[in-house]
């Protein structure tokens, strides 16, 4: 991209993000941020992390922008009243101080990096051979932070429990969401037919190439996911109960072989998470098949909300 692209961008985003931010309305807020997004994506393709702009596309503005349209919703009938309530004068003063004194700090840290930036990409460029695998993302997030992305697969779960316990006492165990009802014959049952053994492909094929170039367990996940709840919102299957032992297995899956591949490490190769000689890539992979099935059990179902359904006798 030319100069003046970079800088027409760069004034889009912040102008879009002071919209947002000043926007009064949930609904605009949550349009505003998901544009917002998916223009950080654009940015990050300009600065060549394809990882990272997959990951702000798939779960910055899309599955954040999902979750935020489904709480707007929820919040819809107060939304009128909550708006007439009008902070005082001081308190919006204090947080337009506050929100520019870490504006400010953020600037000033970003300004004082040392020339060239402290970087540990050498060390990983010298060693990522030993990993079996060519995306040095992957290798990073498998095996030099691996704890890392250990710990983002549990704090994912961890939200999920948290939505989950906020389902009436009559409803636990049920089914999240409602039982939709649309026309069997209609387009949005047409497309839930046609588009998720296509997504699958594309799902699982975004997870195998992640090893080697751009991809991985998250963007396929978001894309599985997505497919399933197509299929949900076409009426094609219901949701499953939150008490089904297979779904519990699966959500627990992705961590728990995470932790025995760990524990296996520690005799074979000397350190929890460690990958014994040779075995590297197949070990990585066994991992991120794992979690593809429970990151997008946990990122549908974040989706669908807390149980509101009994379950059937």
């Amino acid at each position: 991209m030319s100069e003046a692209a970079n800088l027409g961008l760069t004034a889009l985003i912040l102008g879009l993000g002071i919209w947002t931010i000043a926007a009064r309305e949930a609904f605009v807020a949550i349009v505003g941020f998901i544009a917002y997004g998916l223009l950080l994506t654009l940015v990050w393709v300009q600065l060549r992390g394809i990882d990272v702009a997959l990951t702000e596309a798939a779960i910055g503005g899309g599955l954040t922008g999902a979750l935020l349209t489904g709480a707007a919703s929820r919040l819809r009938r107060i939304e009128a009243e909550l708006r007439a309530q009008r902070p005082a004068l001081a308190t919006r003063v204090l947080a337009a101080c506050v929100s520019a004194a870490a504006a400010a700090a953020l600037a000033i840290c970003v300004l004082a990096l040392p020339e060239p930036p402290p970087t540990l990409a050498p060390e990983v460029a010298a060693n990522i051979a030993a990993t079996g695998v060519g995306n040095p993302i992957t290798a990073v997030l498998m095996a030099f932070r691996g704890t890392d992305t250990l710990l983002e697969a549990i704090v994912l779960l961890l939200a999920l429990i948290g939505v989950w316990s906020l389902a009436p006492d009559g409803a636990w165990g049920g089914r999240p969401g409602p039982l939709e009802h649309v026309d069997p014959n209609g387009i949005l049952a047409y497309a839930a037919r046609l588009l998720p053994p296509i997504g699958v492909v594309v799902g699982f094929y975004i997870l195998w190439v992640g090893a080697d170039h751009p991809g991985g367990k998250f963007q396929g996940a978001t894309i599985l996911a997505t497919m399933w709840l197509l299929v949900l919102m076409a009426g094609l299957a219901d949701t499953p109960r939150v008490g089904s032992k297979w779904l519990r297995a699966g959500l627990v899956l992705g961590a728990l072989a995470f932790i025995a591949i760990g524990f296996i490490g520690v005799p074979l190769a000397g350190a929890f998470l460690g990958y014994p000689d040779g075995i590297e890539k197949p070990f990585i992979l066994v991992i991120e098949f794992a979690l593809l099935l429970s990151l997008t059990l946990t990122l549908a179902l974040l989706l669908l909300g807390a149980p509101a359904r009994a379950e059937r006798p």
